[in-house]
């Protein structure tokens, strides 16, 4: 269970919606904007596949293959961490969370079912029900229609195709949290 106590988890907000809704389009165009306001961002983005992050010829990868448990490539420009689970369980998200240097905010993409706030990108054109009706964790929706009849008060609607008007909500979120902290 996440501990929603730690500093890292008051300024998580999740970015969640079925495939095709456009998550992470937002996020990148998001993600400029706030760098450009100087805060710094962390992302999570959970995977369901398998993830490929070298050729397999190249020496980091031989490396892993060869049974190293974790390998670091770094450069002067970045560094990645290849960690193996080896039939462990994947990491809570508290230990991922953890792994990460301090940041104003660590934006999660894809962990559609952890109790955590969440905005929820929805289009009606990717012919998929929303998230939103069933997840009393998402707190705003980013949609390509009106709001609809009956939503529940507390769930703040938002137009995808006004970005500025969805970074203005997400700024007055971490606001709330700063505040609280």
């Amino acid at each position: 269970m996440l501990d929603v106590s730690s500093a890292h988890a008051r300024s998580l907000l999740g970015i969640v919606g079925r495939s095709g809704s456009g998550k992470t389009t937002l996020l990148v165009d998001l993600l400029a904007q706030l760098a450009a306001r100087g805060l710094k961002v962390n992302v999570i983005k959970h995977s369901h596949h398998d993830l490929e992050l070298e050729p397999p010829q190249k020496d980091s990868a031989r490396l892993r293959m060869a049974g190293a448990a974790e390998v670091m490539v770094a450069s002067p420009f970045r560094y990645a961490i290849v960690h193996e689970l080896r039939g462990a369980p994947e990491p809570s998200l508290d230990e991922q969370l953890a792994r990460l240097s301090p940041a104003d905010l660590t934006l999660l993409e894809g962990f559609k079912s952890y109790p955590i706030n969440k905005l929820e990108v929805h289009r009606l054109d990717t012919g998929k029900p929303p998230l939103y009706p069933d997840d009393e964790h998402v707190i705003a929706v980013a949609a390509d229609y009106p709001r609809p009849p009956g939503l529940r008060d507390s769930v703040t609607w938002l137009d995808l195709n006004q970005r500025e008007a969805v970074l203005v909500w997400i700024l007055t979120q971490l606001k709330k949290i700063s505040s609280q902290g």
